[in-house]
């Protein structure tokens, strides 16, 4: 194979979510496999799902699942700006993996040029480590009214003079007018770096599309580098949005609720592959199922989200869960809930306040403006008790009270966690604690499905990894043949 002509190249997509970040990562794999050090970069990302990286700080998940693809370990340099929004009009701001303030949309596109000065920072810190940087867009390079100190799609490339190919989604219908409309939208300089397109999760005979390749050619003088097939059962990190469809497998039925501010849902992937299980996400208006085990997802904003849940017959429906015998867990904001009280002196998720919990454990957790991140190991303390454990911590809060004296987890010699002194229900803070085989047997065991075998998430994520680069392969090649300006210095 010949070398790989671009020393960066830039994703952009029609809309969110087509395809961007798993092209990134078909990307960041097969110049893995090429022997080429590659890494992801996406200069600012909005997201609830996060990860947290070798240096101690926080990224979209997105780019620690580009940096697997890559072979490397994910650093703050791969997404210096992430947004993790708290309302409908305000976010918490993280650059360099802090969090750096909260706030508003307005006073966040004050922000933004002194934000491009940490996204170019990163960006030649990796220009200068690895030999080739694939760079993830956002949204869509469309939206004119974010186009004023853009950061996160042409901004970016055209402040570091980098090509871009633009991708959409020929599932959601439109193809052709999202790709010429986006194009028209643009600048003539920002036109002129685009050099090609790709239509994604495409299905059906591939002859009746061509007479729309034909004329998409023919009227933007752009070349389709490719179309992608839809592959279905890949099981990668989503980027931040909860799973669409939902398919019912096992007969041990777990439920969980999609709270406003729902954040790192990727903690139910393994659940959620597991043939045992019918994992189901319940969104407002939708009533809640009989389970067997409730889970209380993480929050960006516990006290709102707890708000949401009562709301919406949450605790009544736990309540009776509980007569019955069935199990809870909740994890991290989700934990919070289940104690006595969650207060928030310093005001870190809005006004200063106290909101009283749901009553089932005996703690209480006191918001702080610290955010503890950290990458963590050690085992279970339910079910199978040798059974090891890994993950992760990503919260602003601290938790004391009895009911931290029967930890859900020993991690690094101390308890963590809690259970209730009847057994039924656990709390952590630890995301990803479904991850590891054996822990999720032990946790599965401990909530009632009893033998159930195990599920390797790690290398179901890296067999979902290599189908989608090879997919991705004619894109590979035809990028190789590209004539364009914006070759390797």
């Amino acid at each position: 194979m010949a070398e790989f002509p671009f020393h960066t190249l830039m994703i952009q997509g029609t809309t969110s979510d087509a395809g961007k970040s798993t092209l990134a990562a078909a990307l960041c794999r097969l110049l893995k496999k090429d022997g080429v050090s590659v890494a992801p970069f996406k200069p600012q990302n909005m997201a609830l799902n996060s990860a947290v990286t070798s240096d101690g700080g926080e990224i979209g998940r997105a780019q620690a699942l580009q940096a697997q693809a890559a072979g490397i370990a994910p650093h703050t340099d791969m997404n210096p700006v992430l947004l993790k929004p708290s309302s409908d009009t305000g976010a918490q701001v993280i650059v360099h993996g802090k969090v750096r303030a909260d706030m508003n949309a307005r006073d966040y596109h004050r922000y933004k040029t002194e934000a491009m000065q940490a996204v170019l920072q990163s960006y030649a810190r990796l220009r200068a480590q690895y030999a080739c940087v694939i760079v993830e867009g956002a949204g869509s390079p469309a939206e004119i009214n974010l186009r004023a100190r853009d950061i996160a799609n042409m901004g970016f490339a055209e402040a570091v003079d980098c090509p871009v190919i633009i991708v959409a989604d020929i599932d959601r219908g439109g193809v052709f007018a999202h790709l010429t409309g986006t194009l028209d939208c643009l600048s003539e300089s920002e036109r002129a770096r685009v050099i090609g397109f790709v239509i994604n999760r495409f299905r059906g005979d591939i002859s009746l599309l061509q007479a729309g390749l034909d004329w998409l050619e023919q009227r933007t003088g752009k070349p389709v580098l490719a179309v992608l097939p839809y592959l279905h059962g890949l099981h990668l990190d989503a980027e931040d949005a909860v799973a669409a469809t939902q398919e019912v497998k096992g007969d041990f039925r777990i439920v969980v609720p999609v709270f406003p501010r729902i954040s790192n849902h990727t903690d139910f992937d393994a659940l959620r592959a597991h043939p045992g299980v019918d994992l189901r996400f319940i969104g407002p208006g939708q009533p809640v199922p009989p389970a067997d085990l409730i889970i209380l997802p993480g929050s960006k904003n516990t006290r709102g989200d707890l708000r949401w849940l009562r709301e919406h017959g949450w605790e009544a429906a736990i309540a009776r869960h509980l007569r019955y015998g069935g199990k809870v867990i909740g994890i991290c904001g989700g934990f919070q809930m289940l104690g006595e009280s969650v207060d928030d002196p310093h005001g870190v998720e809005g006004a200063p306040g106290s909101s009283v919990g749901l009553g089932l454990l005996a703690m209480r957790t006191e918001l702080t403006r610290d955010k503890r991140l950290l990458q963590v190991s050690g085992h279970c303390a339910v079910g199978d008790r040798s059974a090891p454990v890994r993950g992760y911590e990503i919260h602003m809060g601290v938790s004391s009270g009895a009911a931290l004296e029967r930890p859900a987890f020993v991690i690094e010699g101390r308890g963590e966690g809690a259970q209730s002194a009847d057994g039924q229900i656990l709390g952590s803070y630890l995301h990803g604690m479904f991850d590891t085989p054996q822990a999720l047997g032990a946790l599965l065991d401990w909530a009632g499905l009893t033998g159930a075998e195990p599920v390797d998430l790690d290398a179901l994520r890296e067999a979902s990894l290599e189908r989608l680069a090879e997919s991705c392969r004619p894109l590979y090649e035809a990028l190789q043949r590209v004539p364009t300006r914006f070759g390797r210095t």
